[in-house]
């Protein structure tokens, strides 16, 4: 069985305004977002992933409002490995286009802990 937890894949920002966010992390990065839609921008940092993310239902902006995404082989073995360990669900398992699922889970202190599984994910 592969290890549950294959390393840290993930940073999402919440933001409010995207075209601005998007523009300010392309400048600061100095590059290019690799996905840009409007639910969700992606950089590609190091063979990291800078998410923005604009949906106000996904948690606040500025301290606090980001997540950082870990990668699993299965999220759904993931989700409910995390639960048998006392996690809470905050945000079920979804695929978000290409293959690609996500969820999210709170650990005993309130700490969100992201979970991906990308199947085009691999380091440089």
């Amino acid at each position: 069985m592969p290890q549950m937890i294959q390393g840290l894949a993930t940073v999402i920002y919440r933001v409010t305004d995207l075209d601005r966010a998007k523009a300010w992390y392309a400048r600061a990065f100095q590059q290019a977002p690799y996905f840009d839609q409007p639910f969700y921008v992606g950089f590609s940092i190091g063979g990291y992933e800078l998410g923005l993310d604009p949906d106000p239902s996904g948690g606040k902006t500025g301290p606090g409002g980001s997540v950082a995404f870990w990668r699993v082989p299965t999220i759904t073995d993931a989700v409910r490995h995390f639960m048998a360990c006392g996690a809470t669900l905050v945000a079920p398992a979804q695929e978000v286009g290409e293959g690609i699922k996500v969820a999210t889970v709170s650990d005993p202190f309130g700490n969100l802990i992201g979970l991906i599984e990308n199947p085009h994910f691999a380091l440089p």
